[in-house]
C-alpha cells in the first residue's frame, strides 16, 4: 500500500503512552477476554501498537456485524451533503409504492433521523420480521409493521432501521451502498476489496454484513477524529460528524452495561469519558476518544463486549498522557516481541490414538437430524487428518493439522465458502476433537467425536452465537 494510505507508525512513548501500559492491556485481554483477534491503537494520528492473534492477520478482512451501521450512517451524511435528501424527510416519501394501504400517524411521522437514531417507534427489532414477510421485498415488510410509539420518543436498537437507510441511499443515488461509498469514502481512505452482504432485493444490508481489515477500521475512526479531513482533503462535513456522534436520544430504557447507556447518535454509541464508538456483535470496535486524540480498532469473537471496554478505561485511558514520555528501548522491545508473537493456539492433545488406524477410512451413517447430516468419514494419517461431512448440500472436506492449524476452505456454513484453519487432536483414546476457525468472522467451531464400538456420537459447539441453543448431538454407525 502506498504512503498516501499508510498510517504513520511511532513508539508509544513518543505519543505519550507507556509501552508497559499496552503490555498490561494485552496481558489482561489474554487472561480475562481470551478471544481477541486483532487491535490497533492510534495516538495523535500514529499507530503506537498493533497486533493480530494468529491465524488472524493484517491482510485478512473481518466481519464487522453492526459496526457496519456506522458506515451506513456515513453514507447518509455524504448524501445529505450532496443535497440528495434531508434527515427530516419522511421515510414514506422514498417508497410510495411500498406504503401500506392504511398509514398510521406514527408511520407518517417517521423521519430519516429516526432511522439514524434508532427511535423509529417500533417496540421490537424489525429485522427478523422483515426477513420473513413479503418474500423478497423487505422495504414493504418494514413499512407494514406496526409502529407502537411516536417516532423520536422511544429508543430501540433496530437493525431493520439501518437496512432502510441503505435502501434510501440506493433509492436516491441509484447505487448500492457499497458502490456509493467506494469513490467517496473507501478509495480516499485506502479501503480495498470491501464486501457487503445484500438482501434478496439487491440492497446492501446496512445494519451488518460489511467486511474490511483492522487498519481500515482504524482509518475510518481516524477520519472521524479528524472531523472529516483526510490527507488535507475534506471527505465528510464536520457538521455531520458532530451531529452523528453526539447524544441524539437517551438509551437507558433497554441497556444495562454502562457503555450502552450513555446515549445514542446516528448509528454511533456514546461512551463514558466523552468517547463514542461504532461496534458490532462479539466485539468489533471502532472506538474514538476525542479528548485523548486516540482511536482504537478491535476485532474479536467475544461473548462479553463490556469487558473489553472496561479494560480500555481501566488500563489504557489513565496511561494516555498529555506529553511525550522518555524513551524506553527495553520495554518497547518487549512490547514489539509480544505483539509479534500473538497467537490463538490450536487445542492441545494427542496427535493419534490406537483407534485411529482402525477407524481410518470408515464411514458412519448418521441418524436423521435437523442439520441434514447423513454421513461422516474419517481418514487418519501421520501427515494429517481428513474428515468428510455429507449433508443435503453435498460433501464438506476438512483437512486438519495434528495439533496445528492447516488452512483450507469450507462450504459447510450457510454464508457460502469461507476460509478456515483446522486442527485435529485426540483428547482421549476414544475422543477426537476437530476445531475450525473461520478467521474472517468472529466464529470458531468444535466437533467432539466420541467413538464406542461401532457407534459415533458428535457434539458440536460454537464459541459465540446470537441465540443460546443446545448443542446438536449426532449419532451414527459404521456403514
Amino acid at each position: 500500500m502506498s504512503n498516501e494510505y499508510q498510517l504513520k507508525r511511532s513508539t508509544p512513548e513518543k505519543q505519550g503512552i507507556s509501552s508497559a501500559a499496552i503490555l498490561s492491556f494485552i496481558n489482561d485481554v489474554e487472561q480475562t477476554v481470551h478471544e481477541m483477534h486483532s487491535f490497533m491503537l492510534l495516538r495523535h494520528g500514529c499507530v503506537v501498537a498493533e497486533g493480530w492473534w494468529s491465524p488472524y492477520a493484517p491482510q485478512r478482512p473481518h466481519m464487522l456485524f453492526s459496526l457496519s451501521k456506522s458506515f451506513t450512517s456515513t453514507a447518509i451524511g455524504l448524501a445529505v451533503a450532496e443535497g440528495r435528501l434531508s434527515v427530516d424527510d419522511p421515510v414514506l416519501s422514498f417508497f410510495p409504492k411500498d406504503a401500506p394501504t392504511k398509514i398510521s400517524a406514527n408511520l407518517a411521522a417517521m423521519r430519516v433521523r429516526h432511522l439514524l437514531s434508532m427511535s423509529t417507534g417500533h417496540a421490537k427489532d424489525t429485522m427478523g420480521r422483515i426477513e420473513k414477510r413479503y418474500g423478497k421485498n423487505w422495504v414493504k415488510a418494514f413499512l407494514a409493521l406496526p409502529v407502537e410509539y411516536e417516532p423520536g420518543t422511544y429508543f430501540l436498537y433496530n437493525t431493520g432501521a439501518s437496512y432502510m437507510l441503505s435502501a434510501i441511499v440506493q433509492k436516491v443515488t441509484g447505487m448500492k451502498l457499497l458502490d456509493y461509498l467506494e469513490p467517496r469514502l473507501f478509495a480516499p481512505l485506502g479501503i480495498r476489496d470491501a464486501a457487503w452482504e445484500t438482501s434478496p432485493q439487491g440492497i446492501n444490508m446496512g445494519g451488518y454484513g460489511l467486511s474490511i481489515k483492522t487498519e481500515e477500521i482504524a482509518r475510518f475512526g481516524q477520519l472521524y477524529l479528524q472531523k472529516g479531513v483526510w490527507n488535507g482533503n475534506r471527505i465528510l462535513p464536520e457538521s455531520w460528524i458532530a451531529e452523528a456522534t453526539s447524544f441524539q436520544v437517551p438509551n437507558t430504557n433497554t441497556q444495562t452495561n454502562p457503555d450502552w447507556s450513555q446515549g445514542y447518535g446516528y448509528q454511533f454509541w456514546r461512551c463514558r469519558h466523552n468517547a463514542y464508538r461504532g461496534d458490532g456483535a462479539f466485539g468489533q470496535y471502532c472506538l474514538v476518544m476525542p479528548d485523548q486524540d486516540t482511536v482504537l480498532a478491535i476485532t474479536s469473537g467475544l461473548g462479553d463486549m463490556q469487558a473489553v471496554l472496561t479494560l480500555v478505561w481501566d488500563i489504557l485511558l489513565p496511561a494516555l498522557g498529555p506529553t511525550p514520555l522518555p524513551d524506553n528501548p527495553s520495554t518497547q522491545d518487549a512490547l514489539y516481541q509480544r505483539l509479534k508473537g500473538l497467537s490463538l493456539l490450536p487445542p492441545a492433545g494427542m496427535k493419534t490414538s490406537p483407534l485411529a488406524k482402525k477407524l481410518s477410512g470408515k464411514t458412519f451413517n448418521i441418524e436423521a437430524n435437523k442439520m441434514t447430516t447423513s454421513a461422516i468419514t474419517f481418514k487418519f494419517s501421520n501427515n494429517g487428518d481428513e474428515v468428510v461431512v455429507s449433508d443435503a448440500r453435498g460433501e464438506h472436506v476438512f483437512c486438519s493439522g495434528k495439533a496445528a492449524w492447516q488452512e483450507g476452505f469450507t462450504t459447510l456454513f450457510e454464508r457460502g465458502p469461507q476460509p478456515i484453519v483446522t486442527s485435529g487432536i485426540w483428547t482421549a483414546e476414544d475422543t477426537y476433537v476437530l476445531t475450525l476457525r473461520a478467521y474472517e468472522t468472529p466464529f470458531y467451531y468444535t466437533m467432539i467425536c466420541h467413538f464406542q464400538d461401532d457407534t459415533l456420537t458428535v457434539t458440536s459447539e460454537m464459541n459465540v452465537s446470537f441465540e443460546p441453543a443446545a448443542s446438536p448431538i449426532l449419532t451414527g454407525h459404521i456403514s
